[in-house]
């Protein structure tokens, strides 16, 4: 699909972290028609609103990066929202979009959407062949039903609606919440907080063993901006590294990179997660993408990034 750089696109979620960075792939490339509305502007859960902007910014192209996002504790302690809301957002967008006839829908999930237990690494072909990971399985049945009706809209009407799935995403613009984020900008903040506290020991949840996979949020925009400007067979493709690390050499790697000294401990108390969740990324590296940001050098940069908007985290009780 070759994309004139005028065509209007509308990025959903164009201030979160993923959202911002495909602004700034796009915009490196010479794309200057982006639109985009704060959750103040446009509630997405909103359907008569999102109708609405539809009609009068009629977008050619639209890129969903709006999701209600978050860790293990968000999850387990917000399932309804996860869930619902969720749902909201997505079918809004996709239902308008459909309506609205627009030339690209491309939806943005997460690797959870397979099965816990699933072979490894994760083929998009185990979508729903087994039961979900249960710590996460509320947000992932969203992202599952939003890949299923991008799906039926490719199969009933041949439009073009895709879906990524990228591995765990970290980088400028994260969320460093303690209660709400994900492993990667927790243990950055606790490893940070605690260096400023006279080298303090961390504690972190687990055993350790469990294996991640780690994306530059960069590398999911160039990912999402390569998919809008290719036509793809197929509707659903995985977006990560392919190679992974266990939860312990991440830990080490973030406190060696922060300049934490203290002590490391870890809570077996409390859950590991899924045991392993690295992805199967040959489907879109068979169309000529792959990610190019290592993780050593992605961690440095969001550690920079960080220090230089920690302000916006100290009045944060941990």
């Amino acid at each position: 699909m070759s994309v004139h750089l005028e065509k209007k696109i509308y990025i959903a979620g164009h201030r979160g972290m993923v959202g911002a960075a495909i602004k700034r792939a796009l915009e490196r490339k010479g794309y200057q028609n982006i639109i985009g509305k704060s959750s103040q502007e446009l509630d997405l859960r909103n359907q008569a609103a999102v109708n609405a902007f539809f009609a009068t910014e009629k977008p050619d192209i639209v890129l969903d990066a709006a999701a209600r996002v978050g860790g293990i504790l968000a999850n387990n302690s917000y399932p309804y929202p996860f869930l619902m809301e969720n749902m909201q957002i997505q079918n809004n967008l996709i239902d308008a979009s459909l309506k609205s006839d627009v030339e690209k829908f491309i939806f943005l999930g997460s690797s959870c959407i397979y099965p816990k237990l699933a072979p490894q690494p994760l083929k998009e072909e185990y979508l729903l062949t087994s039961s979900l990971e249960p710590t996460n399985e509320w947000y992932a049945l969203a992202k599952i039903s939003g890949v299923k009706a991008c799906e039926a809209i490719r199969k009933q009407y041949g439009k073009d609606f895709i879906s990524l799935m990228p591995t765990n995403l970290y980088g400028p613009f994260d969320n460093f919440d303690l209660e709400t984020s994900h492993v990667l900008p927790a243990m950055m903040r606790k490893f940070h907080e605690a260096k400023e506290n006279g080298h303090a020991p961390v504690t972190l949840w687990g055993s350790g063993t469990p294996m991640r996979e780690f994306l530059h949020v960069d590398d999911m925009a160039e990912a999402t901006v390569f998919a809008m400007e290719e036509r793809f067979d197929d509707n659903l493709y995985n977006v990560g590294t392919g190679t992974d690390v266990t939860i312990k050499e991440l830990a080490l790697l973030i406190q060696q990179i922060v300049g934490h000294e203290g002590r490391l401990v870890w809570d077996a108390s409390k859950p590991d997660g899924t045991p392993r969740k690295l992805m199967d990324v040959s489907k879109l590296a068979a169309r000529g993408w792959k990610a190019k940001i290592d993780l050593e050098t992605g961690i440095r940069e969001t550690y920079d990034w960080f220090l230089a908007h920690s302000d916006r985290y100290k009045e944060v009780k941990i």
